[in-house]
């Protein structure tokens, strides 16, 4: 797997983590905020975003997104599952890995999971149930309208 930066092109998990900490060592005193966002779009197969956002609050930031495709028939509670699936597991991978160096340049949490879900339109009934997956992950959950690694960022690459 592989992930797309709009200005560095293809890398890997490692070098897209690489260029994440290289971007908060240009200004240390900054306050960064490092979200992970998936979306998925129904259509022959299911095409799955995930999106990996470093904010530098206030300032701009960068992302990264990568592109999987699978061809099992999901209802829609089980699509935002595996949407929140994906997200949790690339999380997870950076939070191994920023423990792994010592990094504590990000406030609490660590990292925000922001869902494709929201209190209005059919997404509602798993709201309870999704955050509660993410927070007992130990990361911070984010539903519409302040989700938008998920129904912005991720969205736009579904397409």
């Amino acid at each position: 797997m592989y992930y797309i930066s709009p200005t560095k092109g293809r890398l890997t998990f490692d070098q897209m983590f690489r260029d994440i900490i290289s971007f908060t060592k240009e200004a240390p005193e900054e306050n960064y905020k490092l979200i992970v966002g998936t979306d998925s779009q129904l259509r022959e197969d299911i095409c799955y975003v995930t999106a990996v956002i470093i904010l530098r609050e206030g300032k701009g930031g960068r992302f990264y997104y990568t592109r999987e495709r699978e061809k099992k028939k999901l209802s829609l509670k089980q699509r935002i599952f595996m949407e929140t699936a994906r997200s949790l597991g690339v999380a997870s991978r950076l939070m191994e890995r920023l423990a792994a160096v010592g990094f504590k340049g990000f406030k609490e949490p660590n990292i925000e999971i922001h869902l494709d879900i929201g209190k209005q339109g059919r997404t509602k009934e798993v709201i309870r149930e999704v955050v509660g997956m993410v927070v007992g992950s130990g990361f911070g959950a984010r539903i519409k309208p302040e989700s938008y690694g998920a129904f912005k960022v991720a969205d736009r690459y579904t397409k």
